[in-house]
């Protein structure tokens, strides 16, 4: 089993990407201390050398609009035992650029991930201390779906036209960009006639990364996902759930791609949860920047100490599934 505790600190510094810096978060035996960035407090040691853990890399694809921050529990509960953690921000698809959220960031993301695999086994700090020959990879909501191309998933401009057309109203959020009604011209486009390549698949297997050996997929965006694919992924996948998701309903999102999958295995299904109880930390301010989003509602319920439990299962998949021994 995995011991959260085996590293007690953990280091947190910034690579250069292609467009972003990569956060990148890792063991360390430097002191470490209360860090604010921007609206995040954190307990880590800012630029600290690294230490080499279990030789394990785990790249983490963010979700839509959202802040790399919001995975720094994840991160470092993953660092605490032992795998190095790299999160490239997403472009146009995150928390200060949020023009290509959707279709135009789903066919970007999977290259990006592979890409910050590059990064980090260039950089002459870290490369040395993992293994880039078999990389887990982490995503939640589109970050899921993220995960789940590099598996070898497909999607199609089809695929969501017709689930749209035929779920809108009760998966608002994905069809509907989250409003409280139907969208009259949205519904006109989804069941009219199919634009020219909306059949044409995306993603999948050429954007699969062979490096890629173990992903888990978090509340993912599964339904625009094609079931021959899912049932064509050879990789372990494990799928995370949240029972009360109102942003992405698990009944075409998660439970879809288990049906389909022979592959995915559910790693946990967290009661009371919703859509963003996920993520960790979450402060005021950006609590404050969801309020009144559908489905951004988190439950006091599900504290760090159960987010804390999901993301040592995490931890143990991907030890199991990328270690050499087992």
């Amino acid at each position: 089993m995995v011991c959260a505790n085996a590293f007690a600190q953990v280091g947190i510094t910034g690579i250069p990407g292609d467009t972003a810096p990569i956060t990148v978060v890792y063991p360390t035996a430097a002191p470490t201390t209360v860090l604010r960035l921007g609206p995040f407090e954190i307990d880590a040691g800012l630029n600290a050398p690294a230490r080499r853990g279990n030789g394990l890399l785990v790249m983490i694809s963010h979700g839509s609009r959202d802040w790399v921050m919001t995975n720094f529990l994840l991160a470092s509960t993953l660092a605490h035992a032992g795998f190095m953690v790299a999160i490239p921000e997403h472009r146009g698809d995150n928390w200060h650029e949020t023009d290509d959220a959707g279709p135009e960031s789903w066919k970007r993301r999977p290259r990006e991930i592979s890409r910050a695999v590059d990064a980090v086994s260039r950089d002459a700090r870290f490369g040395p201390l993992v293994n880039t020959d078999k990389v887990g990879v982490y995503g939640m909501s589109a970050g899921g779906l993220t995960a789940l191309l590099l598996a070898g998933a497909d999607w199609s401009l089809a695929t969501v036209y017709r689930h749209c057309a035929a779920h809108a109203t009760d998966d608002a959020s994905l069809c509907l960009n989250g409003r409280e009604e139907v969208d009259a011209q949205l519904m006109r486009m989804y069941s009219g006639p199919l634009p020219p390549g909306a059949e044409d698949l995306e993603a999948g297997m050429r954007t699969r990364d062979t490096r890629i050996a173990a992903a888990v997929a978090a509340v993912p965006v599964g339904a625009i996902l094609t079931p021959a694919s899912l049932a064509a992924i050879r990789i372990p996948v494990g799928i995370v759930e949240a029972q009360a998701d109102q942003m992405l309903n698990p009944v075409y999102h998660s439970a879809q791609v288990l049906k389909s999958c022979g592959a995915c295995v559910r790693i946990d299904s967290i009661p009371g949860a919703s859509h963003l109880d996920l993520l960790a930390p979450w402060p005021e301010p950006i609590a404050k920047a969801t309020a009144g989003v559908r489905g951004a509602e988190r439950n006091a319920a599900v504290d760090d100490a159960r987010r804390v439990k999901t993301y040592m299962r995490v931890a143990e998949f991907f030890r199991m599934h990328l270690s050499d021994s087992r």
